[in-house]
């Protein structure tokens, strides 16, 4: 509330107040003053607490009756949040947990299924239950995550508490030996934690592999291994004996020349163990994790007071040693190490984030992908994800299709993990049904990654935002670093996705040759040529390029590569059981093709049959390709260039949109077609979304996030010309966006492929499914009939 000036009361109103000391809280406010305590929230105070946390985030609590409680996340809402955070005195929310990742509160749960539209003053006048009518446990108390800006002139007791004792704000792992010259991520090194007064190290006094497995989860790595105890061993005999020896008068002698002196090995680890321990650097002397944590301050932690004297008696600090990831192996003996262990069939898998580790959860199951409902969604369920994958633990546990909804079925509901399993799968759960659960309730998680620095080598400039701009890349070499400019020579769509990645701004919604327009100020050097990305790396030196040697046609600083990167993108996926539901062949008349020939929908002999006589034989299916993304997907060119096709009457806003192609088993082409965007538009949608893309009278082309476009079988161009193939068993295969024109999130789900059986009358097509078009595995893997390598292809 703010400040209350006597003088703007009457003496009548003045006297009532000192009457009755409860009208203090809510006087009527002048237009001058700032935000007032809200006439409903009377007799409530409101805090965040519980951590690890920000200032600007935690768990609500509500003091009611003297006695404070908690909200539980049942139907929580973005809107509810942003009434919570103006009475917290915020502007408004940014975002929303639940599951209790600020850790469970106590007391009463105040308030359940709670619902606000986000306008209400006061979260007195949002449905709910009722004060304190709850079936809920503190596992599902609800925090908010408010804005860093503070309401002008708010000063309440609705303040946000901050709890009086200490907690880790941070974990790092300093190397007793070559730091700053290993290679990144630090695997291995002395445990350090950052309290308010800064960086502290851990006694290794009753320090276990549970507390080191917490560790390695919060810096980015699945587990941790055995630290070789004897090499610490020795460095701290030798740090004691170096502590124990007088120094020696420093003699110089009296020579001609300048004697070097003989390098003595390991020193340098000993004088910093010497000087750490006499520093008296130790925060904690007691940590006890049961392991399934995710962070060192959800653990029993002991705190060394200030003045304490002795720190550590007969310890040293704690040491832990980690296990990277695949992605992360820090030397190629781990990647080696790696590669060599069998590895099954994954069975988790995150789509739909803009940065490694995180993502929707899909699951798979009796051969299909799909989504685990978000019910009972919580860290240990998302930790388990995380390591399952390669990753840390996790950082939250999203809900509400924060990453996407998922398409297809769900698998999973109710997922109730220790935190010790070593799969997803191996925690209890609940097989659901349709009715129980929708894809607005896919769960998500974003992980701990290991620092690997990569973002420091890489920036941009010239842009009008951060997001934008030319790119330059830092090298070295035999002299000291430098930045320069890549060359734009067939830079394209998947080299932006990794520029971006690394930069940590999510994917490239362009990758541009010319960058004429941006200013590359005094960086004219063009330091990488012929990068080429397969779109998976995760930074550009992990991409093929000509190494040192430059080879750019063109070097002028206009036509040096640039991006233009964005936090969400597009994702098309193809309903493959509407292809194998409507597949079937017709024998169309050459007199009704001449539109088809002339979009070039009919294969080479076409061109040579006696037209108008005869016929082409044409295998039709309906193709409906879905926007699973969080962007809309847009025509890469405006409307000012689409393409006029007065024979259909439409325009073409991308030339090739679909590739369609017939297979032989080790994938020889024997047949094949293309589909341009004829018209891109909204053909259905989910129920909770409205069309935005409509073709009629020249209007805008895309596809809406939770819509459909749909090519019926009997348009022209929906199909592939097999008038020349053999009967015999072969692959239909279809490619999305084949040629990468529009950046999508996960290219990945772009292609589908059939079994596909031809008699030279009938086709039988089956077992349609996702995949890698262009995988060998994928072709290996792909089920085969018997003569399928006797088939006779002209």
């Amino acid at each position: 509330m703010g400040p209350v000036s006597v003088w703007q009361w009457s003496p009548w109103g003045l006297l009532l107040c000192l009457l009755c000391s409860s009208c203090l809280g809510s006087p009527s406010p002048s237009p001058s003053m700032g935000p007032e305590k809200r006439a409903g929230s009377q007799g409530l105070r409101f805090r965040l607490a519980g951590f690890p946390r920000k200032p600007f985030e935690g768990r609500v609590e509500i003091q009611r009756a003297g006695e404070w409680g908690t909200i539980c996340d049942d139907d929580f809402t973005l809107q509810a949040a942003h009434v919570l955070c103006r009475e917290l005195g915020f502007t408004e929310a940014t975002g929303w947990t639940h599951s209790a990742k600020y850790g469970p509160g106590t007391g009463r749960i105040w308030l359940d299924n709670l619902s606000c539209s986000g306008t209400e003053q006061s979260v007195t006048e949002c449905a709910s239950r009722g004060w304190g009518n709850s079936d809920c446990t503190h596992d599902e108390d609800a925090g908010v995550i408010c804005k860093d800006q503070r309401l002008p002139g708010f000063s309440d007791s609705n303040v946000i508490e901050v709890e009086h004792h200490l907690q880790v704000e941070e974990v790092r792992l300093r190397p007793a030996v070559g730091w700053g010259r290993r290679p990144l991520p630090v695997t291995e090194g002395l445990v350090e934690v950052r309290l308010p007064d800064g960086w502290s190290k851990v006694c290794d006094q009753s320090w276990s592999a549970h507390n080191s497995h917490v560790v390695c989860g919060m810096l980015g790595f699945p587990s941790e291994k055995r630290v070789n105890a004897a090499f610490y061993r020795k460095l701290r005999k030798r740090a004691a004996k170096a502590s124990a020896r007088r120094p020696k008068p420093l003699v110089r002698p009296i020579t001609k020349h300048k004697v070097k002196p003989k390098p003595q090995v390991g020193r340098g680890p000993i004088k910093r163990l010497l000087a750490q321990r006499q520093q008296h650097s130790f925060g904690l002397h007691g940590v006890a994790c049961v392991g399934t944590e995710a962070h060192l301050s959800l653990c029993t932690l002991e705190f060394y007071r200030a003045n304490d004297t002795t720190r550590c008696p007969g310890g040293a600090p704690a040491v832990v040693s980690c296990v990277p990831g695949p992605l992360y192996a820090a030397s190629s003996g781990q990647k080696k190490q790696q590669q060599s262990k069998p590895q099954g069939e994954a069975r988790v898998r995150l789509k739909g984030g803009a940065h490694p580790g995180e993502g929707r959860v899909e699951v798979l199951k009796a051969g299909t992908w799909g989504t685990v409902c978000d019910r009972k969604w919580d860290l240990q369920a998302a930790s388990v994800v995380c390591r399952e994958l390669g990753f840390g633990s996790a950082r939250e546990a999203l809900s509400g299709a924060r990453m996407g909804q998922g398409m297809g079925a769900i698998h999973l509901s109710e997922v109730r993990c220790s935190g010790q399993e070593s799969s997803l799968w191996k925690c209890p759960h609940k097989n659901i049904t349709a009715e129980d659960c929708s894809h607005g309730q896919d769960a998500g998680v974003r992980c701990n990654l290991p620092y690997t620095g990569v973002e420091t080598k890489i920036r941009l400039s010239g842009g009008r935002s951060r997001h934008e701009g030319r790119v330059e890349v830092q090298i070295g070499g035999p002299g000291p670093l430098r930045w320069g400019l890549i060359c734009g020579d067939d830079w394209g769509t998947l080299e932006a996705m990794v520029a971006c990645r690394q930069l940590g701004l999510g994917y490239a919604n362009h990758g541009l040759q010319e960058t004429w327009y941006w200013d590359s100020g005094n960086i004219t050097e063009v330091v990488m040529s012929g990068v080429r990305c397969t779109g998976t790396e995760m930074s550009l030196d992990q991409c093929a390029h000509h190494g040192t040697h430059i080879a750019c046609k063109r070097t002028e600083t206009r036509f040096t590569a640039g991006v233009i990167c964005s936090e969400t993108a597009s994702d098309l996926l193809l309903h493959s059981a509407l292809v194998q539901e409507t597949a079937y062949i017709e024998d169309r008349p050459l007199h009704m093709l001449y539109c088809a020939a002339e979009e070039n929908c009919l294969a080479r002999s076409a061109r040579s049959a006696n037209w108008p006589y005869g016929h082409r034989r044409l295998l039709r299916f309906s193709s409906q390709i879905h926007n699973l993304g969080r962007a809309d997907f847009r025509p890469k060119a405006g409307r000012h260039s689409w393409v006029w096709h007065e024979c259909h009457g439409h325009y073409h806003s991308m030339d090739i949109f679909t590739h369609y192609d017939i297979l032989t088993p080790n994938g020889t082409k024997v047949a094949e077609g293309h589909k341009a965007s004829f018209c891109l538009e909204d053909t259905e949608c989910q129920e909770d979304v409205s069309k935005r893309y409509e073709c009629a009278n020249f209007g805008e082309q895309g596809i809406t996030v939770g819509c459909w476009d749909l090519y019926r079988h009997d348009i022209d161009c929906q199909w592939i010309d097999i008038t020349d193939v053999k009967p015999g068993n072969y692959i239909l295969q279809v490619v999305i966006n084949p040629n990468f024109e529009v950046a999508e999130s996960d290219f990945t789900n772009n292609a589908m492929k059939c079994n596909c059986k031809y008699d030279g009358h009938r086709i039988w097509v089956h077992n349609c499914h996702i995949g890698d078009a262009f995988g060998e595995e994928a072709n290996k893997r792909f089920e085969r009939y018997p003569g399928q390598t006797s088939n006779q292809i002209i």
